[in-house]
């Protein structure tokens, strides 16, 4: 990309009248041009393959991957995609995913008339983007760490799991997640077991619950 070339945008949200919004908001500016839209989190991977964009804009809650999951798939498979967060979660454990993931920056959406333009911007100048909440959550952890000699927390789950939890949650029976993750269904049967007992849950209700309260799916 040159000085002078608009930087190319993959913009993923599964709600259109958002993208529409956004969309508007980021080709008015005359160096942002939106390439491809994805409404779930394996459309942006597979755009992102496809278009080779310079930026993906995430949403966080989306069908089949999540931002987050989307966000780790990019920085493994796609390297020279900068990536932005765009979501409706002021949530700092989101926030450091988001960060762990390989993302440049988190805008929230009831703010992003006003921050999502210089996000992009600054994303693309190599630069973070934090809206307030997060450099004071980014600060807190730094000194609380600091003070205690601790690393960052570990997920509590593997990305397998949280796969197979997503998909659990949204109502795919062992063999469907078997055929959709090219696995056996005894591996998926062992999976859920995990799940159930790392997050000291039940049954489906609670993993769904459980998925709806982290963001793996909206109510």
């Amino acid at each position: 990309m040159t000085d002078s070339s608009p930087t190319r945008i993959l913009l993923a949200d599964d709600h259109a009248l958002v993208r529409r919004g956004v969309r508007l908001t980021l080709d008015a500016e005359p160096d942002l041009t939106v390439v491809a839209e994805a409404d779930d989190g394996a459309e942006a991977v597979a755009q992102a393959r496809a278009h080779r964009p310079d930026l993906a804009v995430l949403d966080i809650a989306m069908p089949r991957l999540t931002g987050l999951q989307a966000a780790r798939e990019l920085s493994r498979t796609c390297p020279e995609t900068r990536i932005l967060v765009l979501t409706m979660y002021d949530n700092e454990q989101f926030f450091f995913e988001a960060l762990g993931g390989g993302a440049s920056g988190y805008v929230l959406k009831s703010v992003a008339d006003r921050d999502l333009v210089e996000a992009c911007r600054a994303t693309m100048r190599g630069e973070p983007f934090l809206y307030p909440g997060a450099v004071n959550a980014l600060v807190r952890d730094f000194l609380d760490r600091a003070r205690e000699g601790r690393a960052l927390p570990s997920r509590a789950i593997t990305d397998r799991e949280e796969e197979i939890l997503k998909l659990v949650a949204e109502g795919h029976t062992s063999q469907q997640i078997a055929g959709l993750l090219v696995i056996s269904p005894k591996t998926v049967e062992r999976h859920r077991a995990n799940l159930l007992q790392k997050l000291g849950l039940k049954d489906r209700l609670e993993l769904t619950r459980y998925a709806i309260r982290v963001g793996l799916i909206e109510a």
